[in-house]
């Protein structure tokens, strides 16, 4: 999932996350400085990895690749996020309400969660996820690297800053 768009040709980073995790709402502020530090130089990718211990897992996923088609995808993952406990507590109806706050097609949301037109999207990166060893999320994957920021998130930011780096400096 991503908002703009980066330079041709620029390094990816894969971002497993949850919306119900709070190890990824801790995440949040790393990827905040990753986005200022390097812009579109570095094309960040949300994947999906919804965890069954979490009940709404599914539908914020889908919830938010509904916030991407309408162009507010990272906005919207932000906003769930920072508020984890009120998803514990409403499930589905907050999820629409984070986008009606955000100026999105409520109704469209509410729609998109009933027809299931994103369920295919979350399929496949939860197979995806599985097949290349996340376990946990925050994950994170650069350059075939994969990085585990469930157990510990402390030193993950620059490990991705030094590849990210690495990658940059090969392109010129």
């Amino acid at each position: 999932m991503n908002d703009s768009s980066p330079a041709a040709g620029a390094p990816v980073l894969d971002v497993w996350c949850e919306l119900q995790c709070p190890d990824c709402r801790s995440a949040l502020d790393d990827l905040r400085a990753l986005r200022a530090r390097y812009g579109d130089r570095l094309e960040l990718r949300l994947r999906h990895f919804p965890l069954e211990k979490h009940k709404h897992a599914f539908a914020a996923a889908q919830a938010a690749e509904e916030a991407l088609e309408q162009g507010k995808g990272w906005e919207y993952v932000e906003a769930v996020l920072g508020r984890v406990e009120e998803l514990d507590r409403a499930g589905e109806p907050f999820l629409v309400e984070v986008a009606r706050e955000l100026g999105l097609d409520a109704e469209e949301f509410d729609t998109a969660l009933v027809d299931g037109r994103h369920i295919l999207i979350v399929d496949a990166d939860q197979a995806e996820g599985k097949a290349i060893g996340v376990t946990g999320t925050p994950t994170y994957v650069i350059d075939g690297e994969r990085l585990d920021g469930g157990k510990s998130q402390e030193g993950l930011r620059e490990r991705v800053e030094q590849i990210a780096d690495r990658l940059l400096a090969g392109q010129g």
